[in-house]
């Protein structure tokens, strides 16, 4: 079976969709539609701007959203997708792409989605961490023994686990899980602690939001990274996004559920190459690719 994969914030790249932009009179037309609907252009600071303009979570949110929804609906025919998920921001793209939610609707959800956790991150001061060569199990033991908000955040592939929660407790926990046996537990450049309870306001403000958002029936399967299992329900699939903020993303497991139920091609869709990379260290036995476009 062919699922199409698609990344969350940290694959955006100056230049990102140029291309797009300039082969395809249809990615043309929505990339101006985005600039109409987030009130300012999108598309300027992508094609030209800065590593530090993109790098603003209102901007690199909605930006690799685009890149990648985008470019599915260019690709036509040949995107026939089987079953489908998305790292943390990437499950809204995902969730365009089966045919849950409208372009327009996707959109709106991920810039309101980008501003509540940029508030939520200028509300209390966090970060997260990554940490490398250890079990999982022996992580969330340390985060569990830490005084202070830290919890596991996103489980990206074996031996690589992402922490998130405040500052101290991190700083802590990295000193920990370094004696443990950690080959790196590395604070990340981000601006607060994704997928952890600090999210909390960030949740509500996008909950009600979602709740407002007519949810369709997909066109195939959703592996969601609250469950790491295939979704069909619109409600359920509703319920799981709204717990997405304050929930680990299990990548790992998607994947690996993905794979059990009969996924053998595996096609990245957006910006750079991170879950591809990472679908290697999941199981080499299955094909990644990135999608591309030609006129």
């Amino acid at each position: 079976m062919k699922a199409y994969i698609f990344p969350g914030q940290g694959a955006q790249f100056t230049g990102m969709g140029l291309d797009l932009y300039e082969k395809s009179p249809l990615a043309q037309e929505l990339f101006e539609k985005a600039n109409d609907i987030l009130g300012f252009s999108i598309t300027d600071v992508m094609f030209e701007g800065t590593d530090e303009e993109l790098k603003q979570t209102k901007v690199t949110q909605p930006a690799i959203f685009l890149h990648s929804v985008i470019l599915a609906k260019v690709l036509g025919d040949d995107f026939k997708p089987e079953m489908v998920a998305g790292h943390s921001l990437g499950e809204l793209s995902a969730l365009v792409a089966n045919g849950v939610l409208s372009f327009e609707d996707g959109l709106q959800l991920v810039s309101k989605r980008a501003l509540a956790m940029q508030k939520a991150c200028e509300m209390q001061e966090s970060t997260m961490a990554a940490v490398l060569g250890l079990e999982d199990q022996v992580v969330e033991d340390v985060c569990n023994e830490i005084d202070g908000v830290v919890v596991a955040a996103n489980y990206n592939c074996p031996g690589q686990l992402v922490i998130s929660g405040e500052i101290e407790a991190i700083n802590k926990a990295c000193e920990v899980l370094k004696e443990k046996g950690a080959k790196r537990a590395l604070v990340l450049p981000v601006g607060g602690a994704f997928h952890s309870p600090l999210m909390e306001p960030a949740r509500e403000e996008l909950a009600a939001a979602i709740e407002a958002t007519t949810f369709n029936e997909p066109t195939c399967p959703v592996y969601q990274n609250v469950t790491a299992s295939a979704v069909t329900s619109p409600e359920e699939i509703k319920k799981n996004l709204m717990a997405q903020l304050t929930a680990p993303v299990r990548w790992t497991q998607s994947i690996q559920q993905m794979i059990a139920d009969g996924g053998t091609e595996f096609v990245e869709v957006g910006p750079g190459k991170v879950l591809q990379g990472l679908m290697r260290k999941i199981d080499r036995n299955v094909t990644a690719s990135g999608a591309s476009f030609e006129e």
